[in-house]
């Protein structure tokens, strides 16, 4: 061990578990939040516009946020989405393109439907009243469920609250920018059900599994100097057979 190559060989292992033990420390300070937003953040209702931007990622602490925006219904993108669940009852959402601005859209839920009929129905009324019409909507900001395959037998059924797949079937969308997350109307409309959007629950000041990644880091440190250790005690051992082979005789 005290032979050149294996001191260089220690260095190494020092560099790596230098890297290791920077790392843990980076997961480590990110794990306990110093300043958590403040209780009951996510209740006050905020504009939309101040909260996020077309385009943009949530960030966590935002989501579940209730917003307020005007704009106005584009007709014909009064769209349904099965696999929606009130109070473990499960049924149907109705969603719209609303336009908050110029080239600029954000995908709403506007209510919840028992059974199809029901959202049919709702979906026709809301074309025939509401399109084209101005609204001012307040619910909550949610993320993107993501996508979906669609079934064979029914190529534009969707059973996931996706912005994405919404606008793969909405008109008017020649350089249309889009918000990432949905908005979860707080009211519905006439024909449909008041969506059960709770509270989200508040944000914990520790995040147990960055303290799990830096517990890891220390792990792999440690581990680069029994790989040290190792490496030198086989060669070793591989030395003291060399010698017994010579000599005939074991090695004291």
């Amino acid at each position: 061990m005290l032979r050149g190559r294996w001191i260089a060989v220690l260095c190494a292992c020092l560099v790596v578990a230098g890297v290791f033990a920077f790392l843990g420390q980076w997961q480590l300070e990110r794990a306990i939040d110093t300043d958590p937003p403040p209780a009951g953040i996510t209740e006050e209702v905020r504009p939309l516009a101040d909260v996020l931007e077309p385009g943009e990622y949530l960030p966590e602490p935002l989501v579940g946020q209730r917003v307020e925006v005007a704009g106005e219904w584009i007709p014909g993108d009064f769209l349904i989405v099965s696999s929606r669940f009130n109070d473990d009852a499960e049924g149907f959402w109705v969603t719209g393109q609303l336009r908050v601005a110029e080239q600029t859209s954000i995908a709403v839920a506007l209510g919840w439907a028992p059974d199809r009929d029901s959202a049919d129905a709702a979906t026709a009324a809301l074309e025939r009243d509401a399109a084209g019409a101005e609204a001012t909507i307040t619910g909550r900001i949610i993320s993107d469920e993501g996508t979906s395959l669609p079934r064979r037998d029914d190529p534009f059924g969707m059973d996931r609250m996706s912005p994405a797949m919404l606008l793969g079937q909405w008109h008017d969308t020649e350089q249309l920018s889009v918000y990432r997350p949905y908005l979860a109307s707080v009211e519905a409309p006439t024909g449909l059900v008041d969506i059960v959007s709770p509270a989200p629950d508040e944000l914990g000041t520790v995040n147990w599994l960055n303290i799990f990644y830096a517990i890891e880091w220390a792990v792999f440190a440690g581990f680069a100097f029994y790989i040290w250790y190792r490496l030198a005690k086989d060669r070793w051992q591989l030395e003291v057979e060399e010698f017994e082979e010579r000599s005939g005789t074991p090695a004291p």
